[in-house]
């Protein structure tokens, strides 16, 4: 049993602020000298990215789901050892999906702290925050923190219109110096963001003077027994693409390859370098590679090296983005087309809607896979998919599976760590 100080920040909707509150707090305490572990709930690969810089620690997913609960108090469990605080930062509005931040938050009896946008809001806001804080009995809520507040006689009328019963902790005012820009599939990457730590400081600043910046009580953790995994993928060296085009990877992912036995090298299409040397194996994650399909079209060095892995009969896993990369062209939403690998037959195309969005189970001769799905565009090929994921609490089919050789490609992005056998098999180029 190990017991460490934590909160959940969560909020009645996406847009209150939870990731930009989430890591200046962070980013507070570290200054503070402690060490922080940051969760996030639910699949996401951008706000992770944030709050990794903020932290200094990498940022695991905890979802009831696609993680499930044993996996989630283990993570937990093994952060309390290391921490003097850990932060989970909730999944879009705090009673929303199935399971919610709500649920992780009761599992686990983490209290809640609230982000609310108080933004063209006064005295409703009050009702916000006893809605959220009485909607589920047995749900302990730390506070309330509100944000975009346009003044201090603002934030008087925000603190007045809370019952007695729901504490206020403090106010954050509207300013350009902590907002972090949005895309299509959410905040910018880390990377991307101009002054992302003068950002973070920012916020960490606004938050020093609130009582969201005091300790929490500490809340204990204990871990299911731990696992034993075979070496499946012993001496197997995997190469993978990490850059601005290609970054959606879940660390557990990778923790996994090398629990495995895998040795990991990393390269980047967006520079032209080449798959390193002696790779058995290829990983093509997603990310957007619609935004860089020029330099990708044009960098000769990865393209000849990846051709040339693809045609020697080597493994190639590819998710999302890299599927895209891998077919003959890609065309953006304004129509213009542009040349990719052609080592698929086929054609993506960015759409200006949403096309698919949610989990995902994948069931195979390995057992079944969890995982997810968020894409905008769209593919047309000629290849035959192999398998379909199935979409929980649903008959709705969810997205094809496709396989070429040794080719495995989907738009499903897979949480390795729920199959380890059907990880290993994909990476050694079996049927599935």
């Amino acid at each position: 049993m190990s017991a460490c100080p934590a909160l959940l920040i969560s909020g009645p909707a996406s847009g209150q602020g939870k990731t930009t509150m989430t890591a200046g707090l962070a980013r507070l305490h570290r200054q503070r000298g402690r060490t922080v572990r940051v969760f996030k709930t639910g699949p996401d690969y951008l706000d992770p990215m944030i709050l990794e810089r903020a932290s200094g620690s990498p940022v695991q997913t905890l979802d009831l789901w696609m993680v499930g609960e044993a996996r989630c108090r283990r993570l937990l469990a093994q952060a309390a050892d290391q921490a003097d605080l850990i932060l989970i930062e909730g999944v879009m509005g705090l009673f929303d999906g199935a399971p919610s931040s709500a649920d992780l938050a009761l599992a686990f009896g983490v209290p809640v702290a609230l982000v609310i946008s108080a933004q063209a809001m006064a005295q409703t806001f009050g009702a916000v925050a006893f809605g959220l804080a009485t909607y589920r009995p047995g749900l302990t809520v730390h506070g309330v923190l509100a944000n975009h507040v346009g003044s201090e006689r603002h934030a008087q009328m925000l603190q007045e219109s809370l019952p007695a019963d729901v504490r206020w902790l403090g106010h954050v005012g509207r300013s350009e110096r902590i907002a972090l820009p949005e895309r299509h599939l959410g905040l910018h990457q880390a990377g991307e963001i101009d002054a992302l730590d003068e950002r973070i400081d920012a916020a960490a600043d606004a938050l020093a003077d609130t009582a969201l910046a005091e300790l929490p009580a500490p809340v204990s953790f204990e871990a299911p027994p731990a696992e034993t995994l075979p070496r499946l993928l012993e001496g197997r060296h995997i190469a993978i693409a990490r850059d601005a085009a290609f970054s959606f990877i879940y660390p557990a992912n990778l923790e996994l390859l090398q629990a495995l036995g895998a040795r990991l090298s990393f390269f980047s299409p967006v520079a032209d370098e080449p798959v390193p040397a002696g790779a058995d194996s290829l990983f093509l994650p997603g990310g957007y590679p619609e935004l860089h399909a020029s330099a990708l079209a044009g960098n000769a060095t990865s393209a000849h090296t990846i051709r040339a892995h693809a045609a020697s009969g080597k493994p190639i896993v590819a998710e999302c983005g890299g599927m895209l990369y891998l077919l003959e062209s890609l065309t953006d939403a304004n129509g213009v087309q542009t040349p990719m690998l052609g080592v698929l037959t086929g054609h993506g195309a960015m759409g200006k809607r949403l096309s698919a969005l949610g989990p995902q189970e994948l069931k195979t001769r390995y057992g079944a896979m969890t995982g997810h799905t968020f894409h905008y565009s769209s593919m047309t090929t000629a290849l035959q998919p192999v398998l379909h994921a199935a979409r929980p609490q649903s008959d709705a089919r969810g997205e094809a599976v496709f396989r070429s050789g040794a080719i495995t490609a989907t738009y499903m992005h897979g949480y390795w760590p729920s199959n380890p056998a059907l990880t290993a098999a994909l990476f050694e180029g079996r049927p599935i």
